[in-house]
């Protein structure tokens, strides 16, 4: 990617990444790109997001954040308006860890038109998130496959705190047969164990207290692991009963131990890799968290 910079440098100009609103001005500032890695993000960035800049940092010639709130993921109820947004904020980050180049679209840049084709996310998306969230991997797919093309990135890097998220994503890369690698990036954990996230802004101390149930549900679960799958589900879920008689309570939308695949339900006799995941509100602020858990084969003895 063509830039002035001064000498001794780390690349970029010196005012930061260059920040693009149109499809036109991003093609422009990918010109002479080299190999691109993209970090799609709704913005309100926050330490977790820095981890995945740095780990595209370390693979790419040129690294892409795109900051877009987008409203086909968002359902009728839930914190579209609310979401935070902090454009100066976000781009500052992005200097501090070496981004390149921004690209924050309006929404009538990314839907011009009301969005009739769509990419339907199939079974795996009608659980878990999806169930509690109609349509949102729809907007999720959907979104991700315009950036996809917008960007044309060599791989784009994922959190694996939305584990449901990035499994979708590769599966849509891979039965669409779409040239892009998927980097999943290890969940960032607050030192306190909440995992981090942009809505964790909402919380107010108590609030958050109380949120530090679920990363505690998923580390007393992944525990009990080599008694089974059973085992793992009671163990967590005894510690979500408790939090639930907390001050403020927490209200559990699912926990569930799935096969890290499908995101169907782990049998009781499942061996291997599985996901434990929980989505629970403290307030009116809802958070989702989750932990790899590996089944071993019990000893016959």
């Amino acid at each position: 990617m063509t830039k002035t910079a001064p000498p001794g440098s780390s690349g970029r100009p010196a005012g930061g990444p260059v920040v693009v609103r149109t499809p036109a001005e991003l093609r422009r500032a990918l010109a002479d790109a080299g190999r691109v890695g993209l970090v799609p993000t709704m913005g309100a960035l926050h330490g977790g997001h820095r981890t995945l800049m740095r780990l595209a940092r370390e693979q790419a010639d040129t690294v892409v954040v795109s900051i877009f709130v987008n409203p086909l993921q968002f359902g009728p109820n839930e914190d579209l308006d609310r979401y935070p947004r902090d454009l100066p904020g976000d781009t500052a980050l992005c200097g501090e860890e070496d981004v390149d180049v921004v690209f924050a679209p309006e929404v009538a840049t990314m839907y011009p038109l009301p969005q009739m084709v769509t990419v339907d996310a199939g079974a795996m998306g009608e659980r878990l998130e999806g169930a509690s969230r109609p349509g949102h991997f729809t907007g999720v797919l959907t979104v991700v496959s315009k950036l996809f093309n917008l960007v044309r990135p060599d791989f784009a890097v994922f959190g694996a705190k939305d584990a449901q998220q990035i499994a979708l994503v590769r599966r849509l890369v891979a039965d669409l047969n779409l040239p892009v690698e998927i980097v999943g990036a290890p969940t960032l954990r607050d030192p306190d164990g909440l995992a981090s996230s942009s809505r964790n802004v909402f919380l107010d101390t108590a609030q958050r207290t109380s949120a530090l149930a679920l990363s505690r549900a998923l580390r007393t679960g992944a525990e009990a692991a080599p008694a089974g799958a059973e085992a793992v589900r009671e163990a967590a879920r005894a510690v979500l009963d408790e939090a639930a008689e907390a001050t403020p309570p927490v209200e559990l939308d699912y926990l569930a131990l799935v096969d890290p695949a499908t995101f169907a339900d782990a049998p009781a006799d499942h061996r291997g890799e599985a996901v434990l995941a929980v989505a629970a509100r403290v307030g009116t602020t809802r958070l989702i968290d989750n932990v790899s858990v590996t089944l071993a084969e019990r000893d016959p003895r």
